[in-house]
């Protein structure tokens, strides 16, 4: 017999099935045994009845099944009386009248009940055995929906022209802001990749091959310090194209995300469309931040207040007293507005110039940022020798993409989503560890797989590296 799955059995009354799937309640009443069972696609309730209604072997084997238990379940689907029916549930007008039963695997007591919200348990319990969290109802929505939003968002971008290319996991090491993750390279003793922080010069150097509109749901990593809400790996929607200007970046985009929210959450309402917008000056001085939470009810969890903010400041004093003394206030490969670009060539004026960031907030949180390019190769150096970069570093590190931009590049601009704080938001969600379906502590620690780990001796000489500590 076909596997039926649970949320198709509403269409199968009178007739005889086969599901397969995990035991979620057991209940005995002695004489008759219930079951609640779920699949992937949803739960329903089944009962052994005992002799001569039902088989004895049945009614035997049943007694002996637990929580959590993986069943093939041949039954019956019947109607439930009118009185028993439950409304707004799935499946709560019918049951499984239960005729055979094969134990496809036992399972151990877990170490936590797996009910429809394991919220309230330890985290790091959780996230220790994260392969049971992620069966119950409300993980199991939350990393459906996420996939439901990155395919509307793949749809979209495709029926726009966009195409998706992955870029490399492992690249090269540059200062763009957050330390990297470095990984040693056995064939070349003492070099070392490094995992990317962002794929921003590979999404460039697209825009140099003649790609013109990228994008690509991309892993990044960045090795910061120890943060509540920070994963040492997240997710970006990155997104860039070519021959255009702010204003058609920021359009894409808030189209998209309008749709997202008209799509996938019907129930929450957009405060304000078109986005309203801020200057960074105007956000700091009416809000003191540049992440304003704009909703006029922030009691209402279905209310989404977007907003974007514009013109930042591209440089700022620098916390240390070598070097330039200034450093970028988002990413390097920004560019100026047209009107600063003179004192960008001069290096005059510094902290009065003003870049083409744009940052899109969602209820006091940075969603997404990104910026018009500077894809003129003198201005790119410019920058740089601004922040302090001296010839041969300059070559060392974007050595690569300054001699791209001499090829004939287009203007091109682009931006990034924070995938895992939009879906957060969107499934009112505390923290992004809820989204991610193989989370890490806020200490960057799997406690899943226990990682970070020591690696063998072996290993290490391989890799002619020797840890500090003597390990």
């Amino acid at each position: 017999m076909e596997r039926t799955y649970i949320k198709d059995l509403k269409n199968k009354v009178g007739e005889d099935v086969l599901i397969k799937g995990w035991v979620d309640i057991r209940r005995d009443q002695g004489k008759m045994i219930f079951f609640d069972f779920r699949d992937m696609s949803g739960k329903v309730q089944g009962v052994v009845l005992p002799p001569p209604a039902g088989g004895q072997d049945t009614l035997d084997t049943a007694k002996e099944i637990r929580s959590e238990w993986v069943l093939a379940v041949t039954g019956k689907v019947n109607a439930r009386p009118e009185k028993n029916v439950k409304v707004d549930v799935l499946n709560g007008d019918i049951e499984l009248e239960i005729l055979k039963i094969e134990v496809l695997n036992k399972a151990e007591t877990p170490p936590f009940e797996l009910n429809d919200n394991t919220f309230g348990i330890n985290e790091e319990v959780r996230l220790k055995y994260r392969y049971l969290d992620l069966r119950s109802t409300r993980m199991q929505h939350n990393i459906r929906f996420r996939y439901k939003l990155i395919k509307h968002v793949r749809d979209e971008l495709n029926e726009r022209g966009f195409i998706e290319v992955e870029t490399p996991i492992l690249t090269k090491s540059t200062p763009e802001g957050a330390r990297d993750y470095v990984v040693p390279s056995r064939l070349y003793p003492g070099n070392f990749y490094a995992l990317p922080q962002a794929p921003q010069q590979y999404k460039q150097l697209l825009m140099v091959a003649g790609v013109e509109k990228y994008f690509q749901i991309a892993r990044c990593f960045r090795d910061e310090d120890t943060r509540g809400d920070r994963q040492p790996e997240f997710t970006q929607l990155d997104m860039e194209l070519s021959f255009v200007e702010r204003e058609d970046v920021m359009r894409v985009n808030e189209e998209l995300l309008i749709s997202v929210v008209k799509t996938l959450a019907p129930e929450k309402k957009i405060q304000q469309i078109p986005f309203p917008r801020f200057t960074y000056k105007e956000a700091m001085e009416k809000y003191s931040t540049d992440r304003p939470d704009l909703r006029e009810d922030k009691t209402d969890p279905n209310l989404l207040a977007f907003c974007w903010v514009i013109d930042f400041p591209f440089f700022e004093k620098a916390d240390y007293s070598t070097g330039s003394g200034w450093t970028f206030t988002h990413n390097p490969f920004s560019r100026a507005l047209p009107e600063h670009e003179k004192w960008l060539k001069n290096k005059e004026n510094i902290d009065e110039i003003i870049t083409t960031q744009y940052d899109v907030i969602l209820n006091g949180f940075e969603i997404g940022g990104g910026s018009i390019r500077n894809h003129n190769p003198e201005l790119l150096k410019a920058v740089l020798e601004i922040i302090g970069f001296t010839p041969e570093q300059m070559e060392a590190n974007f050595g690569h993409l300054l001699k791209a931009f001499t090829f004939g590049t287009p203007p091109h601009g682009g931006i990034a989503w924070g995938l895992d704080r939009f879906v957060a938001l969107l499934l009112n969600e505390p923290n992004i560890r809820e989204v991610i379906p193989f989370a890490k502590t806020g200490e960057g620690r799997d406690l899943m797989m226990d990682s970070p780990a020591p690696i063998s001796e072996t290993q290490s000489k391989e890799l002619h590296i020797k840890s500090t500590d003597g390990k």
